[in-house]
C-alpha cells in the first residue's frame, strides 16, 4: 500500500484487543489470501470481522487480492469470494508483494477506477 501512495487504513490484527475500525467513505479493499492454498480461510479473519459491520461492507467499492501462485487454483481466492459475497468487481490480482509493474498498473487502474464511479450524494438542507 505504501508503494501506492495512496491513503490507506489497516484493518486491525487483533480487533477484540485493538477495537475494529468503521470506514466513513467508499473504499477499494486490498487484502492477501490465507489458507495455504485451500478456499476455505482463504480470507482473513478480521476481514470478514470488518466486512460482517453494515456500514463496512456497503462502502466497499471493489477489491485487490494478494496471493502465492504456489496456491494453484486458489491463487488469489480470497479477491472472488469477497467480490461474490459483496457484489463488487475483483479489480486486480498480484503475485506476494507485487512488483514494480503492478504499482504502475494498480495506480492507474485505481485513477480509472474512482474517475468513473458516480460521485457521493449531497445533502440539501430542508428550507421549506
Amino acid at each position: 500500500m505504501e508503494r501506492l501512495e495512496r491513503e490507506a487504513v489497516r484493518i486491525p490484527l487483533r480487533p477484540r484487543a485493538e477495537g475494529m475500525i468503521r470506514v466513513s467513505r467508499p473504499y477499494v479493499l486490498v487484502l492477501p489470501t490465507y489458507g495455504g492454498g485451500e478456499r476455505s480461510g482463504a480470507v482473513p479473519k478480521q476481514v470478514v470481522q470488518f466486512l460482517n459491520d453494515p456500514v463496512n461492507r456497503s462502502l466497499l467499492r471493489g477489491v485487490i487480492t494478494s496471493g502465492s501462485t504456489n496456491f494453484g487454483e486458489h491463487y488469489c481466492i480470497a479477491g472472488p469470494i469477497v467480490s461474490a459475497k459483496c457484489r463488487v468487481p475483483e479489480l486486480y490480482r498480484f503475485e506476494l508483494l507485487g512488483t514494480d509493474r503492478d504499482v504502475t498498473r494498480v495506480t492507474e487502474g485505481l485513477r480509472e477506477f474512482w474517475s468513473a464511479q458516480p460521485p457521493p450524494p449531497t445533502h440539501r438542507k430542508d428550507t421549506g
